[in-house]
């Protein structure tokens, strides 16, 4: 499909936004749920994450703890899915990558959404081009997409905001403007929080287009430097830039609550051998060193039969380093440390900080040594486990039975990196 560039200067922001993405990962694995009622449920299947449309209808709201709706859910037999992070972080690059084919200049904003750089379409094409990103993305990775376009990301927001509410997957917001942002609540914009909006609705400032013909000063006085910007870009006047170079991580923190609660030392050393596995492997990624590694543990704060305990310990590394077999050794040795026996453990991780990048780090004596010894096998392990799957190959400390992971009595299983997840096609 061909597009007539733009001649003007004018800015076109597009946000794409996956719709209930969870929810469209699990369907997509799983047709027979495509038009039923499905919620995927958080950590340890404790509150509602995502919703189908069918699910909205029935009432189950964002957020809500599983416990409260079990009864809704079992009487309309909604279908519920614990989460299932490997699967939507991968589908998530799958989309992204196929936004990066309509621009270059792309920012990634969360895993389902992403601002797009649109200002090179002409006027009159905006909306097509929009619809030709909905189709790709959806034939591409089966994943449905809403798409708002505006001059500026808080008003692509508003339009996206408008394309799901109205269903009508594209919405370019170039006429009719105030009209929208006076039927577009205040608590809904972009940038406006619960205790935001409330100072708003005290100052009678009740929708967007109330926000937007506030004097630059008075936002500026009664919020911040953002309050001031969010009103600007109302008007069209973009103040919020791409962020096209993602920035690399300044410390990587690993840490899940246990399914169950853990007593004995071995267990809570297997949780800390994995979370340092999938922290150093993130940090590879990134092509990152670590300075300094951090085991911390605790107990339930509403465990009223116990005392609770919670502490930390820090190790700085005589050399930055991104070997898990290193950071393990480290690690183990910090939690030797703060292991108090007698505590029902409910959550432990692990924090890198003093991330640098590799090529800047600075070498001694030792460092060639070493780094021939385990680059060439940190390589060999990540390209085996994201070809066979997280955990093709392990460390033996990381325990196989892993009785103290997360509970997910609802997960689907599927795995991206397994051919047993391929879909059976009954011809």
């Amino acid at each position: 499909m061909s597009y007539t560039k733009s001649t003007s200067k004018r800015n076109k922001i597009a946000l794409v936004d996956c719709n209930s993405f969870y929810v469209s990962c699990e369907r997509l694995f799983n047709p027979r749920i495509q038009k039923k009622a499905v919620v995927v449920l958080s950590n340890n299947d404790g509150c509602v994450i995502s919703r189908s449309t069918e699910a909205k209808i029935l009432g189950i709201k964002m957020g809500e703890p599983y416990f409260k709706v079990k009864d809704l859910v079992k009487k309309n037999k909604v279908e519920v899915f614990s989460s299932n992070y490997a699967l939507y972080g991968d589908i998530s690059r799958r989309v992204m990558r196929v936004l990066r084919t309509f621009s270059p200049k792309v920012e990634i904003y969360s895993i389902d959404e992403a601002f797009i750089d649109l200002s090179f379409i002409d006027e009159k094409g905006a909306e097509e081009y929009g619809k030709e990103i909905r189709s790709r993305v959806l034939k591409w990775t089966g994943i449905p997409t809403s798409v708002g376009i505006a001059t500026t990301k808080t008003l692509s927001k508003v339009a996206n905001h408008i394309a799901k509410k109205e269903k009508a997957g594209v919405v370019y917001l170039n006429k009719d403007i105030d009209e929208r942002l006076k039927k577009f609540a205040i608590e809904d914009v972009w940038g406006v929080g619960r205790q935001l909006s409330k100072f708003y609705y005290k100052n009678n400032i009740k929708n967007a287009y109330d926000l937007k013909n506030v004097s630059n000063y008075w936002v500026k006085k009664g919020t911040n430097v953002l309050g001031a910007k969010t009103a600007m870009e109302l008007r069209g006047v973009p103040c919020i830039d791409l962020q096209i170079d993602q920035e690399k991580r300044k410390n990587c923190c690993v840490s899940r609550s246990f399914g169950r609660k853990v007593t004995e030392i071995e267990e809570l050393e297997e949780s800390v051998t994995t979370h340092c596995l999938n922290a150093a492997e993130k940090i590879r990624a990134d092509d990152q060193l670590a300075k300094t590694i951090t085991v911390f543990v605790r107990t339930s704060p509403f465990d009223k039969s116990k005392k609770y305990y919670s502490n930390s310990k820090t190790i700085d590394l005589p050399i930055a380093t991104n070997n898990s077999l290193e950071l393990i050794k480290n690690a183990t040795k910090a939690l030797s440390e703060i292991y108090v026996k007698g505590h029902r453990y409910q959550k432990a991780g692990v924090i890198l900080t003093g991330l640098k990048d590799e090529k800047e780090s600075q070498e001694n004596l030792l460092t060639p040594l070493m780094d021939n010894k385990s680059k060439s096998l940190m390589k060999a392990i990540d390209y085996t486990n994201s070809k066979y799957g997280r955990y093709a190959i392990s460390i033996a400390h990381a325990g196989l039975s892993k009785g103290w992971k997360m509970r997910r009595e609802h997960s689907s299983k599927i795995d991206t990196a397994s051919f047993d997840s391929l879909p059976i096609i009954n011809i």
